[in-house]
């Protein structure tokens, strides 16, 4: 006689009123990630496959179980990477990548550069930002006097994002925005049509787990370029400028800060200067 395994594919219960509430305060407050009513089938779905794979009968005792003590940690983290998008690609949004481009290559005109520049992207996902940003300062900074003075930093909520991130292979849908000669020079091609960071590349660029609630106690500072694209949608407003205001506080003078067009409007902050750019929303911290 075969095992059944019908139980596998019926869902659970309806979450009440009282349980969606309670998931949805907790999301806010540990990871600031808002959960509104239309993305309640998101959340009860992923929850109901997470709960089945570790035996939880009901979203109460999950609830219990993600709060509870040090393996409640580790199970909050593997959770967080279920409710997390990861999906992206290589210079995602090409305009603030020729922005990037313009004000690296202005630094560079001003002379040799005193210090390596260093880059962040926030919220990184599964590094195809992050080494974006590597590939162009790499071609910006090729041939000059200061050719690999610089180190780029990409930070996420979510282990499974950066261990990708670490791995650095990417398949050809990914690069569909990548030029083929850049191609070529950053990328090395295997037969299966995927394709692998170049190591010399890939060694100008760690990765760290951050949570950008917790920036305050951050180390990193003195960036001279932040991105900050396609995160600051999951906040309430008052937590993406108070976001915002710390990531002011991390760049150098000088330093330019590139945000998702539409994902904050009306924010200012003393130190900082509106960069004019139709396509991008950008801003640059004053020098000294």
């Amino acid at each position: 006689m075969q095992p059944r395994f019908d139980w596998a594919l019926e869902p659970l219960a309806d979450m009440s009123p009282a349980e969606f509430h309670d998931w949805q305060a907790l999301l806010e407050e540990r990871s600031g990630m808002v959960v509104s009513e239309r993305r309640r089938s998101f959340l009860q779905t992923n929850l109901s496959a997470r709960m089945r794979e570790v035996g939880a009968p009901d979203y109460a005792s999950y609830y219990r179980q993600v709060t509870s003590g040090p393996r409640g940690a580790v199970e909050w983290s593997t959770l967080m990477d279920r409710l997390t998008v990861q999906e992206t690609r290589f210079f995602r949004h090409p305009a603030s990548f020729e922005l990037l481009e313009g004000y690296l290559r202005h630094r560079l005109e001003q002379g040799p550069l005193e210090r390596p520049l260093a880059l962040w992207s926030v919220g990184c996902a599964s590094g195809e930002e992050t080494y974006s940003l590597a590939m162009t300062a790499a071609e910006v900074l090729a041939g000059s006097e200061s050719q690999n003075c610089f180190g780029v930093t990409g930070t996420d909520i979510s282990l499974s994002a950066l261990a990708k991130s670490r791995a650095a292979v990417y398949g050809a849908r990914r690069l569909e925005q990548v030029e083929p000669a850049m191609r070529d020079r950053y990328f090395l091609s295997s037969p299966d049509d995927r394709f692998q960071v170049l190591p010399a590349l890939a060694a100008r660029v760690c990765f760290a787990r951050l949570n950008v609630l917790e920036l305050a106690n951050s180390p990193v500072s003195d960036m001279d370029v932040i991105f900050c694209q396609n995160l600051l949608i999951y906040f309430r407003r008052w937590r993406r400028r108070e976001i915002l205001n710390r990531l002011a506080e991390c760049l150098a003078p000088g330093g330019l800060l590139v945000i998702g067009v539409g994902e904050v409007v009306g924010w200012q902050h003393p130190e900082l200067l509106p960069v004019a750019n139709d396509q991008v929303l950008a801003f640059t911290r004053k020098s000294l």
